[in-house]
């Protein structure tokens, strides 16, 4: 949780950036598609967003191209003159993003559920705390959709570093983001039924504290395939491109 608070007020730390002008333009952009206020589908004009941001028009490219690398803008069917706009969330993707991130997630909680007991324990004594938390949050009576998103990050990126070496963690950094706006959108209109992926979650630490490996890997491969399953039925609800 205290890593994606500190995450949050990096993007929001100002020009005094450590990492230049176009990792903040990045990571601003970035915040706004993944909160839905560049809604998918929105054109994305380079000169717009550098009067907006009070920047030049040089970061602001280099930030789209890294943008357009992630899959969160595309350039349309049109040429090099055609505009980029912000990705369209469908279902495909979401399908394909959530199996990769429990690909590499179950890789990492199988080698936490290998570690030696002393260490299986601490950390299904931490995750233990962190779904307990989530628990908690979603249980008032309105849920604080932020607060549950951190909750969930925390508990899910808890045994990841547990489990996962240099490798694995890289991975992770990479694909995990990009699942991000639709994390938040499975939370936005399914926070009334959190309470299975809570049970889900029971699941892994039971693997971890056990130190059954391939009971544990399974367990986060199952989250991952019925949170797409249920995202899923949100989208074909809502429609591919919406406006969350």
């Amino acid at each position: 949780m205290k890593q994606a608070r500190s995450a949050r007020s990096k993007r929001n730390a100002g020009t005094n950036h450590p990492e230049g002008p176009t990792t903040l333009v990045y990571e601003r952009l970035r915040d706004l598609i993944v909160r839905g206020q560049l809604a998918p589908g929105a054109r994305l004009i380079e000169q717009e967003i550098a009067t907006r941001l009070g920047t030049s028009r040089t970061p602001v490219r280099s930030a789209l191209q890294r943008l357009q690398q992630e899959r969160y803008v595309i350039v349309p069917p049109g040429g090099k003159h055609a505009r980029m706009t912000v990705a369209s969330l469908t279902m495909d993707d979401a399908q394909e993003l959530f199996e990769i991130v429990g690909f590499v997630e179950a890789a990492a909680a199988r080698r936490a559920a290998l570690q030696p007991m002393a260490q299986r324990v601490r950390v299904a004594t931490e995750i233990t705390e962190i779904n307990n938390a989530l628990q908690r949050a979603t249980e008032v009576q309105r849920p604080d959709q932020n607060e549950v998103f951190d909750i969930d990050t925390a508990f899910h990126r808890a045994y990841v570093e547990a489990g996962a070496g240099p490798r694995l963690l890289a991975l992770h950094d990479v694909v995990k983001p990009q699942a991000e706006r639709y994390v938040r959108l499975y939370i936005s209109a399914l926070v009334d039924r959190i309470d299975r992926s809570i049970d889900e979650h029971s699941v892994i630490v039971e693997g971890i504290r056990k130190g059954d490996a391939e009971h544990t890997e399974r367990a986060v491969l199952v989250n991952w395939r019925n949170a797409a399953e249920r995202l899923s039925e949100v989208i074909a609800r809502l429609g591919e491109r919406g406006t969350w």
